[in-house]
């Protein structure tokens, strides 16, 4: 038939099934499930189940072993407190030193978060990529120097010749004070959430554990010498299976085929590659270490060498920005923090300047038009990484304020004893003064959140700068957002202002409070004392006195106090025998005489005080012009 002489009428075509044998080629080719991952899953689900568990008996009991968390060997490093968590930091890094790092893969906590977030997006149709960098994999190994080498360093040059490099070990393994070095619960929740879900969105699914992890870097370093690697056989024909199913990012089949085992340090030991090699050529075995092979494999990198440049600037910066930023975030949230804004940053730049971009199935640019989904990602780019920025203004404020703090060489114990200390401040304070509350007024006008410790250090400086109520109603504050040691003190050094303004009620419940924080809290105990005395409750005060000295007998001021009160009752002997214990304690400072002279100036004990004036001017005659 001729061209043009056909029917154009469109016949239907038939689709017909055809049958697929069971040992088709295709068949062999899928990727069979992993066996090991379910086991994996089992003891990452158990270990948090005992985790659980462990909090749940602190609860109940009030006391327990220390938590076994790695970075608890600092205390071990810094103070000599032998610990849980630095048992088993040393423990799994000589484990992995033999057998790679099967810690990181079958028994970490954070790890199985990511593993779990990973889940959820797969359900959602989105597989976490891979972000590979060549420098930000430096980052957790160097945060770990700072971590657990660097203090031992600065204490080698810093400490007095007599001292050893490490101080004298203690028994710390059970402790009362579990969650002590914790983040807050509500922070400890999008700490999760970044460390977990986030850092898997951007980063891939073991993104923490490369760009993040302290711990992980003394990981990475001893299985670099550990003999324990997946290693290979020649039945391996390279289908690559291997490389599909690591979790860890490592290219599986190339790294066998070259150097016939894993020696990628980032290996985490989860065992699916040997699970799912349909020619069971992968196994774990001992053998060379990959330290001792050189490595060939060019390795594709996410950035450029430009973008590496600056997201070792924006990391760097970011961290700084957030840690520590309203007393909040800790550092492993900050470094989470950090590698989320890098990324962030270093991909909006690539939105203006590439022509084509994508981002999971999201076109965020095409043919040079950003798209919706780009205008989006936009919108929440400029929004976090805003949020860090104004996170580092506050946290610049906060530390200048700190700083400043600091610096102020005033004793509290002379500040507290009068109520205007002005005639106290040299012209340093004066200064400090001045550059700490602007600082730290600044922080709390403009921070979105409250810094309890920066409003208890604003508290003290108002109080010294003769604002006394504002100081009152600013260490209120800071209690209410304060638990244990710094609550206690915040209500002691308000029930001591209090007690000067002559407020000696409410003084007396703040520093009831502070006992009931703390009962070891002998300057409150002290001041409660006075706060007794001044309200007509004078056996009280004595019995609370006395108490001090039960838990330290040593106090000058307390037996002044003491002997004062015998007097007043008639007891020449009790007082006087209080008054030679007191001058035995007495240091021959004329500021230390001025303060305590003062003190039993305020409770009415005229007589010591003046004693304690006359000795001051003896040793200082310049005390003439001080006011009392």
């Amino acid at each position: 038939m001729k061209s043009g002489c056909e029917s154009q009428k469109v016949k239907k075509q038939r689709s017909i099934p055809l049958p697929v044998l069971k040992n088709s080629a295709l068949q062999k080719d899928a990727v069979r499930a992993s066996q090991t991952s379910r086991w994996r899953a089992a003891a990452l689900i158990a270990l948090t189940l005992m985790m659980i568990a462990h909090v749940i008996q602190w609860q109940i009991t009030g006391r327990t072993i220390s938590p076994i968390e790695p970075s608890e060997a600092m205390h071990t490093l810094q103070n000599g407190a032998v610990n849980a968590g630095f048992i088993f930091f040393t423990l799994a890094i000589l484990a992995t030193l033999i057998f790679g790092r099967f810690m990181c893969g079958w028994g970490c906590h954070i790890l199985a978060l990511q593993d779990f977030c990973a889940w959820l997006l797969k359900k959602f149709g989105l597989t976490p990529k891979p972000f590979r960098s060549r420098l930000l994999v430096f980052v957790p190994l160097i945060v770990a120097l700072y971590m657990f080498v660097y203090p031992s360093v600065f204490r080698f040059f810093a400490k007095p010749k007599n001292e050893p490099l490490i101080p004298q070990f203690t028994n710390h393994l059970v402790t009362s004070e579990f969650w002590a070095t914790f983040p807050p619960v509500l922070v400890a929740i999008p700490f999760l959430f970044i460390c977990g879900f986030m850092t898997v969105y951007f980063l891939g699914q073991k993104g923490f554990c490369t760009y993040a992890c302290p711990y992980g870097g003394f990981f990475s370093v001893a299985d670099k010498f550990a003999p324990g690697k997946i290693r290979v056989t020649d039945a391996c024909n390279g289908c690559g299976h291997c490389t599909a199913v690591c979790t860890s990012n490592v290219l599986v089949h190339a790294e066998v085929k070259q150097y016939g085992m894993v020696v990628d340090q980032g290996c985490m030991k989860c065992m699916d590659c040997v699970s799912v090699c349909p020619n069971d050529a992968l196994y774990f075995g001992f053998g060379k270490p990959a330290i001792t092979v050189p490595k060939t494999i060019k390795k594709n990198y996410s950035l450029t060498w430009t973008e590496e440049v600056i997201g070792a600037v924006v990391f760097p910066a970011s961290f700084l920005a957030v840690w520590d930023v309203y007393q909040l975030v800790p550092m492993l949230m900050a470094l989470g923090i950090a590698t989320i804004t890098t990324f962030l940053a270093l991909r909006t730049l690539r939105l203006f300047q590439a022509k084509d971009l994508f981002f999971y199935r999201f076109n965020l640019k095409s043919s040079g038009a950003i798209r919706k989904a780009g205008w989006g990602f936009l919108s929440f780019a400029l929004l976090w990484i805003g949020l860090n920025a104004h996170s580092g203004w506050v946290r610049y404020h906060e530390s200048a304020g700190a700083r400043a703090f600091q610096n102020i060489q005033i004793p509290d114990e002379l500040a507290l004893a009068q109520t205007n200390p002005e005639q106290w401040l040299s012209p340093s304070d004066r200064r400090n003064i001045v550059e700490g509350k602007k600082h730290l007024r600044a922080a709390a006008d403009f921070g979105l959140f409250v810094n309890k410790e920066a409003l208890s250090k604003l508290a003290w400086m108002e109080y010294l700068s003769g604002n006394t109520e504002p100081a009152v109603e600013l260490l209120g504050a800071a209690a209410t957002h304060q638990q244990g040691q710094a609550r206690a003190l915040s209500f002691y050094y308000r029930g001591a202002i209090l007690n000067r303004l002559g407020r000696y009620v409410e003084a007396l419940t703040n520093l009831n409070q502070a006992l009931a924080e703390r009962g070891d809290l002998i300057l409150a105990r002290e001041e409660r004392g006075e706060s007794l005395w001044q309200l007509g409750r004078r056996q009280e005060a004595v019995a609370a006195w006395i108490e001090v000295l039960k838990q330290n007998p040593r106090l000058p001021l307390t037996h002044s106090f003491l002997a004062g009160a015998a007097a007043a009752q008639g007891q020449a002997d009790t007082s006087a025998a209080y008054q030679k214990v007191a001058d035995q304690f007495t240091p021959a400072d004329p500021s230390f005489h001025w303060m305590v002279g003062l003190r039993l100036q305020n409770v009415g004990m005229n007589t010591l005080a003046e004693k304690h004036f006359g000795r001051a001017v003896q040793l200082s005659p310049e005390f003439k012009s001080r006011e009392k």
